[in-house]
């Protein structure tokens, strides 16, 4: 079994048009620090993300924000969290919060959330870790990415064990629960590379 510290959570900076998603993020918020798992995420305080974090802190949990210097306007940086890191660039954002979390959990989000699930899921395909990533596919929102996998698949592009480099559940509890029943990373110490 995985012994998870902190999880990185992927997720939208907008709340979407259903109010499921934010429902799901502050339920993600609250399970984690009720387990004494702490936050790793983007480090904004609107949307998903401030969702996320707001019950995560109300329930006394740990949130570490992690955000480029230059967005810290942009994404309106949430000044509760308990952390905050600041870096120069998006892809020291990326490797930051890689290195903070022991597993991740992607929720519904936009472009970026997709870009950043995306990343983790190659790390592990080649290899540069081997921690579990779990993607919520909260009322049907992430069929678009497991049908592109399978097409890729079928395309001769990627080997039929890449289904088995994440994991599709339909609720934050069962993310929750995929990722304490993981194994244990083969490789924990492994360094992030960006590609």
């Amino acid at each position: 079994m995985t012994e998870l510290r902190s999880v990185c959570i992927y997720c939208g900076a907008s709340f979407g048009n259903q109010p499921r998603y934010a429902d799901s993020a502050r339920r993600l918020g609250g399970l984690l620090a009720a387990r004494g798992i702490a936050v790793v995420y983007g480090g904004g305080r609107v949307g998903l993300m401030g969702a996320l974090a707001d019950a995560a802190l109300a329930a006394g949990g740990r949130v570490i924000g992690v955000i480029p210097t230059n967005l810290r306007t942009i994404e309106l940086a949430h000044q509760g969290c308990t952390e905050m890191i600041a870096t120069p660039s998006m892809h020291a954002r990326k490797e930051k919060m890689f290195q903070l979390a022991d597993g991740f959990i992607a929720l519904p989000g936009g472009i970026g959330t997709l870009e950043e699930t995306i990343e983790v899921i190659t790390w592990r395909q080649l290899r540069f870790h081997d921690k579990p990533i779990v993607v919520v596919d909260d009322g049907g929102y992430w069929r678009p990415l497991r049908a592109l996998f399978d097409a890729t698949v079928a395309a001769g592009f990627a080997h039929a064990d890449l289904n088995r480099l994440c994991r599709f559940v339909d609720s934050v509890e069962d993310a929750v629960a995929a990722l304490i029943a993981s194994p244990a990373p083969i490789r924990p110490d492994a360094p992030a590379r960006l590609l």
